[in-house]
């Protein structure tokens, strides 16, 4: 259904032992639209993530993307999506080139041979396509990360720190990139990232996260005024630090979702 979220999450749980990792998350993710996820480490961020993926199980909790329940039936939105993080290491003994034909092979992706050598010129990886990938830098990682991301023309895309370790030319040009394939194919994307500039530039709106739960939502503008800062920078920094209105909802259990 078009008019129905891209991303579901309602009562979300994950709990390791005695640890609460992520605490009664809520929230929708309408379709083409680019949504911040922000907190500090620990927050809950990449293990929402991993939910969202069906590489975690909850403890508690429904998520539904592309309108498919993902607990019951995941493999029937997995194709329609793919994520990129640096946390993840593509086998480092394969070529880049390898690499992208495995996955492209892995997403059912047509015309593969092509769509390798259009990603690869895209993300200007194609200098070193038939390189091992453990012989690469951190930025040219990260670029063989997100070509690998985009080689289905996922319709949601998950980024974990998308732009790190890239100098700033090149993490400049990787976020114009990402709103331009946005626009193009009306993707929506769910944004992880420590980088407030980033956030500022490409998230139409941001939930942050913290201890697992909603601390405050809206548009980057709008948190910024309701903060009384100057910028995203400043809004974490109060977050990070307790100050801010979603501090007192926090202490009493009654986050906004």
């Amino acid at each position: 259904m078009p008019d129905s979220p891209s991303i579901s999450v309602r009562h979300l749980r994950k709990v390791y032992g005695e640890i609460v990792a992520v605490d009664d998350l809520t929230f929708t993710v309408p379709r083409g639209a680019v949504l911040g996820l922000l907190g500090g480490n620990g927050a809950g961020k990449t293990t929402t993530i991993a939910m969202l993926l069906g590489l975690l199980e909850p403890t508690a909790g429904q998520i539904e993307v592309l309108g498919v329940d993902m607990l019951k039936r995941r493999y029937a939105a997995l194709p329609r999506m793919n994520f990129s993080s640096p946390y993840v290491d593509l086998p480092q003994r394969l070529t880049v080139r390898q690499n992208l034909v495995f996955y492209g092979r892995l997403y059912g992706v047509r015309k593969l041979q092509a769509r390798v050598e259009e990603i690869a010129e895209r993300m200007q990886i194609a200098g070193f396509l038939d390189r091992p990938s453990g012989k690469l830098s951190a930025g040219q990682k990260t670029r063989v990360a997100i070509a690998k991301a985009l080689i289905n023309r996922p319709e949601v895309l998950l980024l974990d720190e998308p732009t790190a370790s890239l100098d700033p030319d090149t993490a400049d040009w990787m976020r114009s990139y990402l709103k331009e394939y946005q626009r193009e194919t009306g993707a929506t994307i769910l944004l992880a990232s420590h980088n407030m500039g980033e956030v500022e530039r490409l998230c139409d709106d941001v939930i942050l996260l913290q201890a697992g739960r909603v601390f405050e939502r809206g548009s980057p503008r709008e948190l910024i005024e309701r903060f009384g800062r100057e910028d995203m920078e400043e809004v974490f920094l109060d977050m990070a630090r307790g100050r801010g209105r979603g501090l007192d909802a926090l202490k009493k259990g009654e986050m906004t979702s």
